[in-house]
């Protein structure tokens, strides 16, 4: 859904890539940019001025001084202030005395009876689930519901003819108490936000069925104009979620941050296709990851400023920058990894390689990182600072030691060989950032 923003707001940072600080003049030709992204992405301009205020209030302050690039730190800034702009995510609501009720509203066409149908069948996880149409003008729009429903094994109220919106809600309140359900989903008529008579109607209902939750479902494709349609049914009624059909689409991405800034309302899922299957739940983190495409980036950034804070980091680091890195370093660094997990992150954010990651993946638990660093402090300090003199009868002596194999221990060092030889390399220039990372964070 957001692939067009991502590939322009990579152009964006990649831009910045080559500057050594940021002034404020690089920041505001950055934000620019960044703007004219999210204007051609169909953000509502109000939502666009809140966004870009919070981040240049950032990139103004000490933090970008202290960061590990300013493409890097900027990315970052945007995509928190993007996942904070999102909100955190929200479950649904329940309540005690069942049967309760949820009651989905929107448009003409916006995708509700689908979305009824998977919220459905996610509910049956945990709750005793039936349907309710209360859509009587479109053509077999019950009849509609209760295909579905049936398909996910959820029950839907039978339909009977010449009933009025209100009546159903009676017979469907009735119907769940006698079945034991637990939670009604009421799947309203399609309407356009101009008709009164029928915003009329859906204040009634709406009161009458005293709703747990009131979830605006809306198309992914609709742009700015998701704003408008929030705010009428806003009005009307008090909405308590958004839903936002077709988001596996090629929409820009402007109707779910403009309409999450419209109405402060959290977004509760994500229809991404037809199939009922086709739903997941909000996660504004991963939105974010998704929008600036650059996941691995965030994640470099993060564990760089854990580390930057480090005194042994510090110390480290001009190690680093002479290609020098032994077993006493490697222990320094184990230890602190059991605290703060600081330098795995930085193995596994991708930044040094393969090698790297794969030394990570065969050394993710605590306990063998407990292992290990009780193989290395069985060596004498000559030993952790030439691993090369480690002979078969030193070897013999460290395992014993540590109450390990032979086997064990040399599997140790070649890890840790490989991970030398990576920090060698990126000390030439060679590898993909470590010490760019340490260099800008003393700045």
């Amino acid at each position: 859904m957001f692939g067009s923003l991502a590939d322009k707001l990579a152009g964006v940072f990649d831009r910045l890539r080559g500057k050594g600080f940021l002034n404020e003049d690089d920041i505001n030709s950055a934000l620019r940019d960044i703007r004219i992204a999210l204007i051609e992405a169909d953000v509502a301009i109000p939502a666009i001025k809140e966004l870009m205020a919070r981040v240049k209030e950032r990139a103004l302050g000490q933090e970008v001084f202290k960061s590990v690039s300013p493409g890097q730190m900027v990315a970052k800034f945007v995509h928190d202030e993007i996942a904070a702009f999102l909100g955190e995510s929200a479950p649904l609501s329940f309540r005690a005395n069942s049967p309760f009720s949820y009651i989905f509203i929107g448009l003409q066409g916006a995708g509700k009876t689908t979305s009824v149908a998977k919220v459905a069948k996610y509910l049956t996880q945990h709750r005793n689930v039936m349907t309710a149409s209360l859509d009587v003008y479109r053509p077999a729009a019950q009849e509609q519901l209760a295909v579905l429903s049936e398909s996910i094994g959820v029950k839907s109220l039978p339909v009977e003819k010449n009933q009025k919106p209100l009546e159903i809600v009676d017979r469907a309140i009735a119907f769940a108490r006698k079945e034991n359900i637990d939670i009604i989903l009421f799947d309203t008529a399609g309407r356009l936000h101009v008709d009164n008579e029928m915003m009329q109607e859906l204040v009634f209902v709406h009161k009458k069925i005293s709703a747990v939750e009131t979830l605006l479902v809306l198309d992914s494709l609709m742009g700015q104009e998701a704003v408008n349609t929030a705010r009428a049914f806003g009005d009307q009624v008090p909405l308590t979620g958004l839903i936002f059909t077709r988001a596996d689409g090629d929409a820009r991405g402007g109707a779910v941050l403009s309409a999450r800034f419209a109405t402060g309302c959290p977004v509760k899922f994500l229809g991404t296709g037809e199939h009922v299957n086709k739903l997941e739940l909000f996660d504004s983190g991963r939105i974010a990851d998704q929008i600036l495409g650059m996941g691995d980036v965030i994640k470099f950034v993060e564990a760089a400023e854990k580390l930057a804070s480090d005194d042994a980091a510090k110390k480290l680091q001009k190690r680093m920058e002479k290609g020098f890195f032994n077993l006493h370093d490697m222990l320094i660094q184990l230890e602190a990894s059991m605290q703060e997990g600081s330098f795995s992150d930085i193995l596994s954010s991708g930044f040094l390689g393969k090698g790297a990651t794969e030394m990570l993946e065969s050394n993710d638990s605590k306990l063998i990182v407990k292992r290990n660093i009780a193989l290395i402090k069985s060596m004498t300090p000559k030993e952790r600072t030439n691993h090369k003199i480690l002979n078969a009868s030193r070897r013999r002596r460290i395992a014993f030691g540590a109450g390990q194999t032979v086997a064990e221990l040399n599997r140790f060092i070649k890890t840790f060989e490989t991970l030398q030889t990576l920090i060698k390399r990126t000390s030439k220039g060679k590898g993909l950032g470590i010490l760019n990372m340490f260099n800008s964070a003393r700045r």
